[in-house]
């Protein structure tokens, strides 16, 4: 038996010849129309990004810092100085955003007045966009005739999708997730089509990209199991001779083995360097084992923002598929294997705080794609009554779809997740003037908001989430509030602390506290939070009147009109506020 390839291998659903799942090659559609599908579809996605604007999310920011710490020689820190600490939980998405920065694209200059640290990321974004739509034409070619209209309904449903676009050019690894997740379905559905599924080549490529999911998010792991049990569900009904068992273990092992011996190889560097095997930003996070109210509660909610009348007509449309012979089954078993196994990911993992879905960017397009190669492929195996039945349901599908989202899309572009400008202009900006002020040196700051602070601040900054702090990580993990506070006052001894809102109060940096520890208010907000300086290091107090005043004018102007911009190149001491709100010795 050869190692690099396999017989085909008969296979429920499926012809003897392998391709003839999807429709005769002669039929299929020009390649020329899948790539003007894929075009389109970008541009859909595109168009509806731009109405973001330059917003980039300021979780982003800290990779955007750990890319720059990395490309100036200075390892995985979050500034100078810092010790190493994996406060990012996407290696593979850094890896781009490095490779970037060392090319001249990223974090160098402003173009047309835009930064590139936002135009490289939504560049990347936009091409993992590209990527995705291109493995769904690559699927769709194999499954049916006029596979462009599969790529031009799903690039329609992604441009639609307002928790789709929002992440994918937020400048976090959402979109390369994506686009993985979808190119390992269309592997395997080209493999199961051809006959080749206990191939060499589909089993490596499948084990490599759950590899570089698992390296892209955390929970992006989950994929390593989709080719093991597409090679289960594809096993015969009765009991297989040894002729079948032997290729198929040997399939199995070879696909885990290629994930799973450099995954392994990247957590013993983990372990090396960072001193877990876990991302920092994972501890900080407090995630649980998986519980099924958890569970249940957020699938809810995701198919809730889907539109369950959507979601009931999507599926119908896909259980027909699945069971009605002459259609794909096992081909189109190959995509719903990752869409349930990417949604059940979501569902265990604790709800994220910046809204809009996050963690659920991969099942948009596995499930587009599962929907329009069920509904194309029906319209095309049946007569003209069954061809408007699908129409009729996929129009209903893409309106309820779309009326559900239209009031989540209105206020995520009214008010998105805290953008990094409004963090560069609020806490960046701001604490470098407080310490210019009060003329203080090697100062230091404690505050939650970190990217957009780690890109302009001249202080040293400490996590008040702990992303980037291991103790507080640990605190926060055990609930040890009182822990984090001592490490926070006693070891830290930060020159500045700022601590508004949830923070405050998950901290109890609340301001009885604050005062008892020897710290005096800046800037002071309506739910007791605020900023504060040591007192002991400050050496003018005649200047903290002045300094307080300034605050209380630039503070509110920043939440106001300092969200898009913050200006074209962003550097430590380089202040995005206009040199007249600078307050004057």
């Amino acid at each position: 038996m050869s190692g690099t390839t396999t017989p085909a291998v008969a296979i429920p659903g499926q012809t003897a010849r392998g391709a003839g799942t999807g429709a005769p090659k002669s039929t299929a559609s020009p390649w020329w129309a899948d790539a003007a599908a894929v075009v389109g579809g970008g541009v859909l996605v595109a168009l509806h990004g731009s109405r973001l604007g330059q917003w980039v999310v300021d979780d982003a920011a800290i990779t955007f810092a750990y890319a720059r710490s990395i490309d100036e020689g200075l390892g995985p820190v979050q500034q100078a100085g810092a010790a190493p600490v994996e406060g990012y939980s996407n290696p593979a998405w850094l890896a781009l955003l490095v490779a970037g920065r060392r090319l001249g694209l990223f974090d160098h200059r402003a173009l047309f007045g835009v930064p590139d640290l936002v135009l490289y990321p939504k560049a990347l974004g936009l091409l993992c966009v590209l990527g995705t739509l291109a493995a769904v034409a690559c699927a769709a070619r194999r499954l049916v005739a006029r596979s462009w209209w599969v790529t031009a309904l799903a690039g329609v449903l992604l441009g639609a999708n307002v928790s789709f676009v929002a992440w994918t050019f937020s400048g976090l690894e959402n979109p390369l997730y994506a686009c993985v997740a979808t190119a390992l379905a269309a592997v395997l559905v080209r493999a199961v089509a051809a006959g080749n599924l206990l191939g060499t080549g589909p089993a490596v490529a499948s084990g490599l990209l759950a590899l570089v999911a698992a390296l892209t998010r955390p929970d992006g792991a989950v994929l390593a199991g989709v080719y093991p049990l597409l090679l289960l569900l594809t096993s015969r009904r009765t009991e297989p001779g040894r002729a079948e068992l032997w290729p198929r273990t040997r399939a199995a092992a070879l696909g885990t083995a290629a994930f799973a011996v450099p995954y392994a190889l990247f957590l013993v560097w983990r372990l090396a360097v960072f001193g877990r095997l876990v991302p920092n930003t994972a501890v900080a996070k407090s995630q649980e084992l998986p519980d099924a109210e958890l569970f249940t509660r957020t699938t809810g909610e995701l198919l809730t923002f889907a539109g369950w009348p959507a979601v009931l007509v999507a599926a119908a449309l896909v259980g027909v598929a699945l069971t009605r012979r002459g259609m794909p089954r096992t081909a189109l078993a190959a995509v719903v294997l990752p869409l349930a196994l990417t949604l059940c990911a979501y569902g265990v993992l604790e709800p994220d705080w910046m809204g809009m879905h996050r963690f659920a960017t991969p099942v948009w397009p596995l499930g587009a794609l599962a929907l329009a190669v069920a509904a194309v492929g029906l319209a095309e195996r049946g007569g003209p009554r069954p061809r408007a039945a699908v129409a009729v349901a996929l129009s209903t599908t893409l309106l309820l779809s779309w009326s559900a989202q239209r009031e989540s899309a209105a206020a995520f572009r009214a008010e998105p997740t805290l953008p990094m400008c409004l963090v560069v202009n609020r806490d960046g900006v701001v604490f470098n003037t407080y310490a210019d002020r009060l003329d203080i040196a090697d100062g230091s700051v404690l505050l939650p908001s970190l990217g957009g602070t780690l890109l302009t601040s001249d202080l040293k900054v400490y996590d008040l989430a702990g992303l980037t702090e291991p103790r507080i990580a640990d605190a926060l993990s055990a609930g040890d509030t009182e822990g984090l506070r001592a490490y926070a006052f006693r070891e830290l001894r930060p020159t500045f602390i700022h601590a508004v809102g949830v923070w405050a109060r998950k901290t109890g940096m609340t301001a009885p506290r604050l005062t008892a520890e020897g710290y005096l208010p800046l800037y002071r907000t309506a739910d007791g939070g605020g900023d504060w300086v040591r007192a002991d290091a400050v050496r003018h107090p005649e200047r903290l009147g002045p300094l307080r005043a300034w605050a209380d004018r630039v503070i509110p102007a920043a939440y106001e009109s300092g969200r898009n911009r913050c200006g074209g190149v962003l550097r430590p001491g380089r202040a995005a506020v206009r040199p007249s709100d600078r307050p004057t010795h």
